[in-house]
């Protein structure tokens, strides 16, 4: 089992997601998703996984959201991707894939899931 988790260290959520994993005596691949910048090809797979679209991993509180008016529903998919690869701060956090299937750690135990 593969587990990864894109994870903020300074979100409580994935924090205590990456808690949830470790209690389950699972060592994660932790990819902190600021510092490593995901390509639109990384945040393709992640919505793969997910089986959902971008905008359900885009973070619509913060700042770039209203600066990039991604509130606009013309906007298309790869605009969304390319989006949150360029401004990491958007993608909802965090994500936790199992091999080839992902959930939104909102709330923590929803990762319970997949584990």
């Amino acid at each position: 089992m593969t587990v990864t988790i894109y994870h903020n260290p300074r979100c409580s959520k994935s924090r205590q997601t990456l808690e949830l994993i470790k209690a389950k005596n699972i060592s994660p691949i932790i990819i902190e998703y600021l510092k490593s910048n995901l390509t639109a090809s990384e945040i393709k797979h992640i919505l793969k996984c997910l089986d959902s679209s971008a905008r359900v991993i885009i973070r619509s509180s913060e700042a770039a959201y209203k600066q990039l008016n991604l509130d606009d529903d013309t906007l298309s998919e790869q605009t969304l991707i390319n989006a949150i690869a360029g401004h990491p701060e958007l993608l909802q956090r965090p994500i936790v894939l199992n091999g080839d299937i992902a959930v939104v750690g909102r709330p923590p135990e929803k990762i319970l899931e997949i584990l």
